[in-house]
């Protein structure tokens, strides 16, 4: 019993994707390719090749850079022609779609 905490406490230690960034992803996932416990396995599978990749400060990168980027005005456009965020995006595209295509 107590080999088994110390290696769950282990496993969480390695991960550094918080739960509320999965549920977050999960959901967001779902509303766009449906509901049901087939489709969460799905995006739940994806966030976790996604997350095997693409270490979490990127992904909050990409989570704030998408914010600004959708927000009116010119800042925003400011943010759309800045060379790291395109880049940093492209990545996420790539291990995103690497990882749907595993998953689904």
């Amino acid at each position: 019993m107590i080999a088994l905490l110390i290696g769950c406490g282990t496993a969480q230690a390695e991960d550094s994707y918080p739960t509320y960034a999965r549920v977050d992803y999960v959901l967001g996932c779902m509303l766009s390719n449906g509901q049901g416990p087939d489709v969460v396995r799905k995006c739940s599978c994806s966030i976790d090749e996604i997350a095997a990749h693409f270490p979490y400060d990127s992904y909050v990168a990409v989570e704030t850079a998408r914010g600004m980027q959708e927000a009116p005005g010119e800042r925003a456009a400011l943010m759309r022609d800045v060379g790291w965020i395109k880049d940093l995006l492209n990545e996420f595209r790539q291990a995103q779609v690497a990882a749907d295509l595993k998953c689904f």
